[in-house]
Order: C-alpha cells, then sequence, then structure tokens
C-alpha cells in the first residue's frame, strides 16, 4: 500500500502553473531543403519533437528556457532564442562548413514529446551510444521502462519484458512495419545490430490500430539509418574479453538529386568455449553471424518511394564443452537422450541454432495535398525466416513465409471560416491490411506422448491469413487536449472475426503538467513452441492437451507528466500505471511438474487469471551544463494462475518476474565534446521460483516466503523459494575527434553471477578425465541474473562525412 501511496501522490504533485503559445515553424538544409526527423528541443530539457514529413513542427514553450535547440545527423545544432506563438524557420549548416571547436549545445539522448497522444519516448543515437549497444537486445541497458534478460543460460538467447510481460507481447516493428514476430522470436532482437539503428520509439500500452491488433503491452519501433542522411562510408569496430569481434559498416551515397541509396553491413565472430561457473557448459555458444541490408530512397515532387531488402545467417554452437566426457543419469519415461544417439554426438548434449532469413519491404506514398496532409501510403512487406535447431537429441526444423501489406489513406479537415485561428485540428487516417503466416514446423523429441513412448514426433503446418479494415480519428485543441480514437475489425482464418478498439487522450491543463489515459484491446495468435523456446535446453516435455486459442487483453493505463523550472533548467517528473487483463490467453505452466511444460487457455481453465500491475516514476534533467541524470524506479505486480504439484490451482506472483526495477543514469560530456562519461546503475528485484526449485547447495541468494496467492491448501499463501535482489553497475569513456571516436566500457561490474543457472548438471574429476553428468532434473531455463562476471569491451568508431 506504501507504494501506491507514493505513486497517487507523484500523480497528484502541485507545482506553480505558467501558460503560453506554441512555437512552430520548419526545419531546413542550407540548401532550402526540408529535413524530416529533425530533432527540435528545449535546452536542458527533455521535451522535444521530431519534424514531420514536411520538415514542420510544433511545441509548446516552457518557463525554465526559451532556447530552442534543433539537431540533426550530418549537421551542426542550431540554439534560437524564441517565444511562445512565433512562426520560425530553422537553418541548420553541414558538419563541413562550421569550424571543429564550435561549442553547441549538447543534444538530448531521450526525447518525450509534449504533444502526442501516446505515451512515447525516443531513444536517439547519443542514447544509443552510452553503452556497447551491440544489437536492439542490448539497446535497454540505461532504461527502467523495458527490462533485458537471458530467456535460458545455453543458448544466450535474450528477452525483454515490458509492462511486466514477455517480448512476445511486445508488437516490435522496423520503419513501422511488423518484424520481430513468430519464429523471429529468439534471436529477432538480436538481429538488429546497433550500429544500423537511427532511433528507438518505445511506446506503452495501446498503440494505433494502423500498425495492427498485436500491440498488447506496448510497441517498439526502430528507425534504420536513411540513405539520404548517411554518411558515405561508417565504421564501428567492437572486441570484448569474451573474445567476441564484431564490426558494422555502413554507406548511403545519392545516385542524383531523386534516387539515394544505402547499406548497412554487419559481421559477428565469437570463437571461444567460456565456462566461468565451472558446470561443463559453455556460457555463451560460439557464434557466427552474417547480416546485410541495401535500401533505396526515391524522391520526386509530391511522391516518395522506399525499397529495402535484407538477408542474414546465423549460428550458434554451444551445450556442454567439447573436451569433456557426458554420463546421462535419466531414468524416467521422460528420457530425451538414447546412449545411441550421444554416442554419435561430438558433443554430449550438443546446441546447434542455424538460421536463414530474407526480408524486405517496398513503401509507396504520395501527397495529393500539402495543406490539409492528403496523401496515400501502401506498405508490402514479406520475409521467409528458416531455422534448424539442436538441443541435445531434440530437434526443432521450422520455417515461416510471412506476407504484409497495409494502404493508408491520410488527410485533416478543417474549416477557415468557423475556427479562424486554427484552434481545432482534426485528422483521419483509414485503410485495409492482410497478413500472412504459414508455419512448417517439425518436431523430435520436444511434445509429451505416452508413458512408453516418453516423447512423440509431430508436424506441424499453419496457415492463417488475417485482412481487417481500420480507421483512426485524431481531434487537438491548441496544445491542450489531443484524443485519438481508433477502431480495426479484422478476420482471421483461424479465429474469425474480431474487434480492436483503442482510445488515448491527453490532456494539458497547464504548461507545466501534462496528463495521458488508454485504453483497449490486443489480440495476437500464439505458437506453443516458439513463445516458449526458452525451455527447449532442459530434460522438460511440452504437453498441450487442446490447441491454443487466440489471446485476448485489455491494456488501460494512464501518465502523468511534470515539467518543474529550476533555475534556468528543467526537471521532468514522470509517474504512470498500466494495467493489463487477459481476456484468454496461453499459460506455461512451469509450476505443476519439474520435468514437463502444460500449455493451455485460459477460458480452459475454470477460475484461472493472468494480469500485471505496473508502476513506475522517473525523474531526468541536465544538472549542468553537460551533465544529465536519470533516476527510475519501477514496481511489478504479475499473477498468473498455475497449478501446484498436488493439483489444486492457485493465482501467484508469476515465476521468474522480478517485483521492482531501480535505474541511476548519469552522463557527462565536456563543452568541446572531446570526452564523455556515462554510468548506469541497476537495481534488479527479487522474483519467485518455480515450485520444485531446490536451493543450489551454499547458496546465499535465495529465501523462502509466503507468496500471495488465492486457492491452494486451505485457501492460505503458499510457501515459495524467491531470489534475492542484486545490483548491476556499468560504464563507459568516451574520447571524441572530428571523424572518429574511441570508447572503452565495463558490464556487470558488481561481478554478481547466479550460482548454478543450469539445473541437473554436475562435474566431476576422474581417472579418464573431466566428466560432466546430467540428471533427470536437466533444465538451462531457470535462469534470472548474469551467468558471467566482468566483461570488459573496445570499440572505435570512424565516419567519412557526407558533402552537400
Amino acid at each position: 500500500m506504501k507504494t501506491k501511496w507514493i505513486f497517487l501522490f507523484a500523480f497528484l504533485l502541485p507545482v506553480a502553473a505558467y501558460g503560453a503559445k506554441p512555437v512552430s515553424g520548419v526545419v531546413m538544409d542550407d540548401k532550402g531543403e526540408l529535413l524530416i526527423g529533425a530533432n527540435v528541443y528545449w535546452a536542458g530539457t527533455g521535451t522535444g519533437v521530431a519534424t514531420d514529413i514536411d520538415g514542420a513542427f510544433s511545441l509548446p514553450t516552457v518557463s525554465s528556457t526559451n532556447r530552442l535547440v534543433t539537431s540533426y545527423m550530418g549537421y551542426h545544432n542550431d540554439t534560437t532564442e524564441v517565444h511562445g506563438g512565433e512562426q520560425v524557420t530553422i537553418v541548420l549548416v553541414s558538419d563541413l562548413v562550421l569550424d571543429e571547436v564550435t561549442i553547441t549545445e549538447r543534444k538530448m539522448a531521450v526525447l518525450r514529446s509534449r504533444t502526442a497522444a501516446f505515451d512515447t519516448q525516443t531513444l536517439t543515437g547519443d542514447e544509443l551510444c552510452k553503452a556497447a549497444c551491440c544489437n536492439l537486445s542490448e539497446s535497454f541497458e540505461t532504461s527502467a521502462s523495458v527490462d533485458v534478460a537471458y530467456a535460458d543460460a545455453a543458448t544466450g538467447a535474450k528477452q525483454i519484458r515490458l509492462l511486466g510481460l514477455s517480448g512476445t507481447y511486445v508488437q516490435l516493428l522496423t520503419e513501422n512495419t511488423p518484424n520481430v514476430r513468430g519464429l523471429a522470436q529468439s534471436f529477432g532482437m538480436e538481429y538488429i545490430p546497433g550500429a544500423w539503428m537511427e532511433a528507438i520509439q518505445v511506446s506503452k500500452g495501446t498503440s494505433s490500430v494502423i500498425n495492427g491488433y498485436e500491440a498488447i503491452a506496448g510497441q517498439i519501433n526502430v528507425e534504420f539509418l536513411k540513405p539520404q542522411k548517411q554518411d558515405p562510408i561508417a565504421v564501428n569496430l567492437y572486441l570484448n574479453t569474451e573474445l567476441m569481434a564484431e564490426i558494422n559498416a555502413t554507406g548511403g551515397w545519392d545516385i542524383n538529386d531523386k534516387v539515394s541509396t544505402g547499406i548497412l553491413l554487419n559481421a559477428k565472430d565469437m570463437e571461444l568455449e567460456m565456462d566461468h561457473n565451472h558446470d561443463g557448459f559453455t556460457d555463451l555458444p560460439r557464434n557466427r553471424n552474417l547480416n546485410l541490408l541495401n535500401r533505396w530512397y526515391i524522391k520526386s515532387g509530391d511522391y516518395t518511394g522506399q525499397v529495402l531488402v535484407r538477408a542474414l545467417y546465423d549460428q550458434r554452437l554451444g551445450g556442454t564443452l567439447s573436451s569433456l566426457q557426458f554420463d546421462n543419469l535419466q531414468s524416467d519415461g521422460n528420457t530425451q537422450l538414447s546412449n545411441s544417439q550421444l554416442s554419435n554426438s561430438q558433443m554430449a548434449y550438443p546446441i546447434d541454432l542455424r538460421t536463414r532469413r530474407i526480408d524486405g519491404f517496398v513503401k509507396n506514398g504520395y501527397v495529393f495535398d500539402q495543406a490539409t496532409g492528403m496523401s496515400v501510403g501502401v506498405i508490402a512487406a514479406a520475409s521467409y525466416h528458416s531455422q534448424t535447431n539442436r538441443y541435445g537429441s531434440r530437434l526443432w526444423d521450422a520455417n515461416q513465409t510471412n506476407a504484409y501489406l497495409n494502404a493508408i489513406f491520410q488527410t485533416s479537415f478543417e474549416d477557415p471560416s468557423i475556427d479562424p485561428f486554427d484552434n481545432h485540428e482534426h485528422k483521419l487516417s483509414a485503410g485495409i491490411s492482410v497478413n500472412y503466416d504459414r508455419y512448417d514446423e517439425q518436431y523430435e523429441g520436444i511434445f509429451a506422448g505416452s508413458q512408453e513412448q516418453g516423447t512423440k514426433n509431430q508436424d506441424f503446418l499453419s496457415n492463417e491469413v488475417t485482412s481487417g479494415m481500420f480507421a483512426e480519428y485524431t481531434y487537438s485543441y491548441k496544445d491542450k487536449v489531443t484524443l485519438l480514437v481508433g477502431l480495426r475489425e479484422d478476420y482471421s482464418t483461424r479465429y474469425g472475426f474480431f474487434t480492436t478498439p483503442r482510445m488515448n487522450l491527453r490532456y494539458a491543463p497547464f504548461e507545466w503538467w501534462t496528463l495521458r489515459g488508454s485504453v483497449g484491446l490486443g489480440y495476437r495468435s500464439p505458437n506453443a513452441v516458439a513463445d516458449n523456446a526458452a525451455y527447449l535446453p532442459s530434460y522438460r516435455n511440452y504437453t498441450m492437451e487442446k490447441s491454443l486459442k487466440q489471446e485476448r487483453s485489455l491494456n488501460t493505463g494512464i501518465t502523468t507528466t511534470f515539467y518543474i523550472p529550476i533555475g534556468k533548467r528543467e526537471l521532468t517528473l514522470s509517474a504512470e500505471y498500466y494495467y493489463t487483463r487477459f481476456l484468454d490467453g496461453m499459460i506455461a505452466d512451469i509450476d505443476r511438474d519439474l520435468h514437463r511444460v502444460y500449455l493451455y487457455n485460459l477460458s480452459d481453465v475454470a477460475g484461472a487469471q493472468s494480469f500485471s500491475h505496473n508502476y513506475q516514476i522517473e525523474a531526468n534533467m541536465e544538472i549542468l551544463r553537460g551533465w544529465t541524470m536519470t533516476a527510475a524506479f519501477r514496481y511489478t505486480d504479475v499473477k498468473q494462475s498455475t497449478f501446484l504439484p498436488t493439483g489444486e490451482l492457485v493465482l501467484m506472483d508469476k515465476a521468474l518476474q522480478n517485483r521492482f526495477k531501480g535505474v541511476i543514469t548519469t552522463s557527462y560530456q565536456t563543452p568541446l565534446k572531446t570526452w564523455q562519461f556515462d554510468l548506469t546503475a541497476q537495481f534488479n528485484g527479487p522474483g519467485r521460483m518455480p515450485m520444485g526449485f531446490t536451493i543450489p547447495e551454499g547458496s546465499k541468494q535465495y529465501y523462502t516466503a509466503p507468496s500471495p496467492s488465492v486457492g491452494g491448501v486451505g485457501g492460505g499463501p503458499v510457501v515459495s523459494i524467491y531470489h534475492k535482489w542484486y545490483p548491476q553497475l556499468l560504464g563507459q569513456i568516451t574520447k571524441y575527434w572530428r571523424t572518429c571516436s574511441l570508447y572503452l566500457g565495463a558490464e556487470n561490474m558488481t561481478n554478481f553471477t547466479q550460482d548454478s543457472p543450469i539445473r541437473g548438471v554436475s562435474m566431476a574429476h576422474t581417472e579418464s578425465g573431466k566428466t560432466v553428468t546430467l540428471s533427470d532434473d536437466f533444465d538451462a531455463s531457470m535462469v534470472w541474473a548474469p551467468i558471467s562476471g566482468w566483461k570488459i569491451y573496445l570499440g572505435f568508431r570512424w565516419n567519412l562525412e557526407r558533402e552537400e
């Protein structure tokens, strides 16, 4: 209850009021070309917007400063003194024109729009450069909103959580096109290199119906580098103490005044077997990855077109160390590995994961009327994902073919005779979409059969076509009110008709205070294995008695943001609460039996529930020139119905879910941007371990406590094992020159690691050497903390500046 009162206090925090008209205008370069996506923000604050397709912006004034900063890749920052109600034209000058020692305002690394209806944060390139950020999964180390952790202790797969829900419930887009979904969930975020990203937008709660119906916890959109803005050549080299080497090479060129093209290349190699905890398993698999993207951009008058194609190959080899002997102690009907299979293996328990993928899109847009913004856009995307995965004797061979089409019409409609001062704005977006998915999967040794069979092999072929139509209306009154209402009606060949209503409201009664609220439904089609791939490196058998139904959820949330002037700077203080309840969904029950994963629908079990409450408070400020700091704390209460080993249904804390997370991030950049120092501290809360888990011998990382529950023996609380909270520290030092930079950093500087992250494995010394033993409790999925300690990395960036 104390926690809830703290958040209620943050929502109602009173401060002095100010009021003024917004500042609006356009941003262009010194040749008169409008700049799309330029960052415009008030100096010393996190309040800003990005320019739209016409290079235009509108930004409410703040009381703490009248200095407006504009930044854009390849151009020097511009700082302009403006006043409320002013119309300004901002001209940015290329980096090649100004002298290297020009002192400029520091770019804000995280931007939060004051005027958008959605609760959205934009992580700019400056935020991504605060840490190693080798790929998308590592881009949220400095964020309290998004959790990133290993999905298991054997494959190196990483998963994110938003609002207490796993990444499967977050719609992941690239260039506003659905991308990381289906079979790509396990490693899809690692297939998006950090050096390719221009920015990341994170939206919590319900998002726009234009992009589909799948966003349940929220939406993450990645913007790649743009050919028309990229430097001709840019290189990023990376090496860490685990001898993982990575190279990124990018480049963008103008073919003529209408056509540009860009290439993004990423290659990664890690060949060293490492076993820091001496359990006989590699901490991370050996990994080879090649990723290539080519993009074309066409701009001719009112027409804009884009073509993007990407291809990748990824191989991961892990499991038991190749130098060890093996002894299998399984004795029951769940046996996964036979002696004949083991003798034919190069490794005792091999993990061999190979992925081939090609994807791309074509975008066409035409503006009919610049004044009203009347335009039409068509997005056509396709992907083919093929993987061959081996976990011991388990095989999972799968292919997914996806095709996606989205046609959008947009316009605004206003009557100057009724509204001569342009106080009211009305916008309408409408269109149709079609999504096609074909899964062809083969399983061996994964699904449970009869007691005599142990496991059974299955072939799974699924086709789903979902077509629908949508409309979204946006009403704005000055900069005080924004109302966005969206509605979708879709038809699935698997699940029939379903409706997706969503609403977002922003209200700013004063310049210093903004309120947002959202409510809506979300849907997704579950995949039994892809959604629960973390349990594959284990001796758990998958058990599914009925076909899985479509997942449906209700999400609602409210956020409040205060902009508090302190001297000439501004403190941004925000608080939020989100509630998600599944109306129907897939439950992966790992409490019922240590040797199985039971998959079932909420609607198939009387009284079953699944929901989450998420509270967060965050403060950020530029304390002194060049020195910024962010502090945030999030409390998450996730409950899910599960069966006890006795067969009783109880509502308990969801297993392996942290109760809280705290983050303190500070960054200092010298006035001439010659040095930058970044430091982040994380405080990760405790979480419940699955029923039947036993504390490793001698470990002090766990404690027992009653788990708040409904049901159970006598209707009282169920005693469970919890892991304790733990801290993490990461930092980086960057030295800048005109066209290059050198960065040195470290991760997990507290050197905290989980004791015995893989259950049911032991290693002993025998006369013939070291022998690793797997018992019938073998399970690599019970990971909740880092499995390796200190990691130091060194990187180098160089770019050839773009000529204008």
